[in-house]
């Protein structure tokens, strides 16, 4: 089965989702590695212009809230993933392909959707009844910069600099010669921009509240912070969560309705541009916001 055509629009925001290899637990959080995710997704939104609304790292997967304004998230996404996949593997011992699969990314159509998204994010790790409370999630996320600052500083490791002094090989990749200062910060949704910062925090503070009232109704047992941060990161669950991945997130049928009809019709029309761009016809008319698909080089005829 091939994969979904990917549509993108500048102006909409995007709930992605990225995950480990066979579920494992490649990301469990670590003071080192959360630190080493910070920079990278500090330096990451900086380099792309990208607005970030929400984040958290699981132990074997990541959610995004993010709008790339500029058309660019894939460049964003393919940055992250690689840099995650190279320094985070060296922190683990993990060798081989690090990500299951390719993101996804579906948008987000109304403001009551989005904030059902945010509640999803912020919900981690008490709703799987790994930690009692949001804030004991010992993992990346974007509850802090919530709750506290919008902004908060971290760690870029410049592994292109270190390759470039050959002399430096052999120093700690993590050391701090590498260093380069980022800020993590995050964008104002839009539903909650026109509230003062005093307000948004109070709305936080109730979504937890909320989560975890709806969590001390579940009979299962909390695992607990300290049995998080105990895992292997290269244990492989034997039967890791799949859902299948949902065209778009809204909470209005006929926007539903609306977006299938309109991704119905993007699909034909790239379809139609990519049978003309394979052969050749490099202004093929792609619809806005298409993937182009890769060309492969055609050998020149030899002389005779």
């Amino acid at each position: 089965m091939g994969w979904p055509i990917r549509m993108y629009d500048s102006r909409e925001i995007y709930f992605v989702t990225l995950r480990c290899i066979q579920g494992r637990l490649l990301l469990r959080p670590s003071p080192r590695t959360n630190e080493v995710l910070a920079g990278i997704l500090a330096r990451a939104a900086r380099m792309f212009s990208i607005h970030l609304f929400g984040f958290v790292f699981a132990s074997n997967h990541v959610h995004l809230i993010v709008r790339a304004p500029e058309g660019n998230l894939p460049r964003f996404m393919q940055f992250l993933a690689a840099n995650v996949s190279r320094k985070v593997a060296r922190l683990t011992g993990w060798r081989g392909a690090f990500w299951e699969r390719r993101y996804s990314a579906e948008p987000i159509l109304d403001d009551e959707a989005l904030l059902g998204r945010l509640r999803y994010v912020l919900a981690h790790g008490v709703k799987e009844r790994l930690v009692r409370r949001c804030r004991d999630w010992p993992g990346l996320s974007s509850l802090g910069l919530m709750l506290r600052s919008s902004v908060r500083s971290a760690r870029w490791f410049n592994w292109t600099r270190r390759w470039r002094d050959r002399r430096q090989l052999t120093a700690d990749r993590f050391g701090s010669a590498w260093v380069e200062r980022e800020e993590l910060s995050l964008t104002i949704l839009p539903p909650l921009a026109a509230r003062s910062a005093k307000a948004r925090r109070r709305f936080c503070l109730r979504t937890i509240v909320a989560i975890e009232e709806d969590a001390a109704r579940d009979p299962r047992p909390v695992f607990g912070v300290r049995a998080v941060l105990a895992q292997r990161p290269q244990f492989r669950p034997t039967r890791p969560a799949r859902r299948p991945r949902p065209l778009c997130h809204t909470s209005i049928r006929r926007l539903l309705e609306l977006f299938r009809d309109h991704y119905r019709s993007y699909v034909e029309r790239f379809r139609e541009a990519s049978v003309a761009w394979r052969r050749g016809h490099l202004a093929a008319n792609f619809p806005e916001g298409a993937v182009r698909p890769f060309l492969w080089a055609v050998p020149l005829p030899s002389p005779t």
